[in-house]
C-alpha cells in the first residue's frame, strides 16, 4: 500500500522540481532587474530633458518587471506549499485509512493552477523586458543597403 502512495507521490515531486527551476530562473532575474534599478536610481538626480525622461520610463519599467516577478515567486512558492499539501494528503490518507480523493484531486489542481498563474506573470515579465530592449529604427539604419 505504501509503495502505490510513494508511486502516487512521485508525479506532485515532479512539478515541484520544476517550480524549483522556475524560482531559480526568475531570482537571477530579479536580480539584475534590480541591479539594473538601483543604476538607473542613481542616474535619476543627475540627468535632465529628455535623458532624464528616459531614465524615468525606464525605472518605471523596471518596477513593473520586480511587480510581475515578485508575484510570479509569490505564486511558485504557494503552488509549492500546495504541492506538499497534497503529497501530505496522499499519506495521511494512506496511513490513516481515509478515502480522500476529492480533496487530493482539489488541492492538486490549485497548484497547477497556481502554477499556470506564475508562468503567466513570467510571460508578462519577459514581454515588458523585450519591450525595453527594442533597438530603435534610427540605429537600424534600414533606408541603407548594406
Amino acid at each position: 500500500m505504501i509503495a502505490q502512495t510513494i508511486q502516487l507521490a512521485l508525479a506532485p515531486v515532479f512539478v515541484l522540481v520544476a517550480i524549483g527551476n522556475i524560482m531559480n530562473l526568475l531570482s537571477t532575474r530579479l536580480g539584475r532587474v534590480v541591479d539594473r534599478a538601483r543604476t538607473m536610481q542613481e542616474r535619476h538626480s543627475t540627468t535632465s530633458g529628455v535623458e532624464h525622461d528616459l531614465v524615468v520610463r525606464e525605472i518605471r519599467l523596471l518596477d513593473r518587471r520586480i511587480l510581475l516577478i515578485g508575484r510570479a515567486i509569490l505564486l511558485l512558492v504557494l503552488s509549492g506549499l500546495t504541492i506538499g499539501l497534497t503529497v501530505v494528503i496522499l499519506f495521511l490518507g494512506d496511513f490513516l485509512q481515509w478515502d480522500l480523493p476529492q480533496l487530493t484531486a482539489a488541492s492538486f489542481i490549485l497548484a497547477i493552477g497556481l502554477l499556470m498563474g506564475a508562468l503567466l506573470l513570467f510571460l508578462l515579465e519577459t514581454r515588458e523586458a523585450s519591450a525595453a530592449l527594442r533597438i530603435p529604427r534610427d540605429y537600424l539604419e534600414l533606408e541603407r543597403k548594406i
